[in-house]
């Protein structure tokens, strides 16, 4: 246990729910938490949209004609976390409108640097949880790995993992079945991919930390700003 007990992680729910009750995509973010929370990792859940987080690319959109931004404080807590874990529902095949403003507002302190030169987001680790009723967890997936990966995130192996159920209307993760039980609860490829992703994402996130990040060999911003710059014309 004492090999996570370093480890911090933030899980966060971009449901359009106003609050994580009957949230379910936030139960199947609870069955991850639960798995870290039990190997020793600090974990705290943010539910987005309880909190005024406007759409936008900028640190501060109340310098940009909002006017409130609760972003600035939520950062702190992204910005203290070895592991975000980034929670959505599906929706006409896509990600949720408010899972897109959490990838902007992201973005908006991709400018940050890390001690190192680095990205603010280096040695930090990330994977997704995607609930709904219809196909799309892989599609989902995707742009929410290309987003946190293009940021600076690392991103482990099979790091997503979601419950759909049948195509069409139909229970979403959680809802009581008639005749007992809950929906998805007993689906043994979601507990399995869940499980490989949340382990994955620790696995990786305790190497970084080790390691001290990644090396800025190649990758210092500030190096580059200073004319180290890698010769083109004249690579060998």
């Amino acid at each position: 246990m004492k090999g996570f007990t370093n480890l911090r992680a933030l899980f966060i729910n971009t449901s359009l729910k106003r609050s994580n009750e009957q949230s379910h995509t936030g139960l199947l973010l609870a069955a991850s938490a639960a798995i870290m929370s039990k190997q020793g990792v600090a974990v705290e859940h943010l539910h987005l949209a309880a909190h005024d987080c406007p759409p936008g690319v900028y640190p501060d959109m109340t310098e940009h004609g909002w006017p409130k931004d609760e972003w600035p404080k939520l950062w702190e807590k992204v910005k203290a976390a070895d592991i975000l874990i980034v929670g959505t529902p599906i929706w006409l095949g896509e990600e949720s409108s408010i899972c897109r403003i959490l990838i902007e507002r992201l973005y908006a302190m991709s400018a940050q640097l890390n001690d190192k030169g680095q990205s603010i987001y280096y040695g930090k680790t990330g994977g997704c949880v995607i609930t709904g009723n219809e196909d799309g967890i892989k599609h989902t997936a995707m742009t929410i790995g290309f987003a946190l990966n293009h940021l600076g995130y690392t991103i482990p192996p099979q790091a997503d993992c979601g419950w759909i159920g049948e195509a069409g209307p139909g229970s979403s993760y959680g809802d009581q079945l008639e005749g007992g039980g809950r929906a998805g609860f007993d689906n043994e490829f979601t507990q399995r991919n869940t499980t490989i992703m949340t382990w994955n994402c620790m696995h990786l996130a305790r190497m970084l930390k080790a390691a001290g990040g990644i090396p800025n060999q190649g990758n210092d911003r500030k190096a580059w700003d200073a004319g180290q710059r890698f010769d083109y014309e004249n690579p060998l």
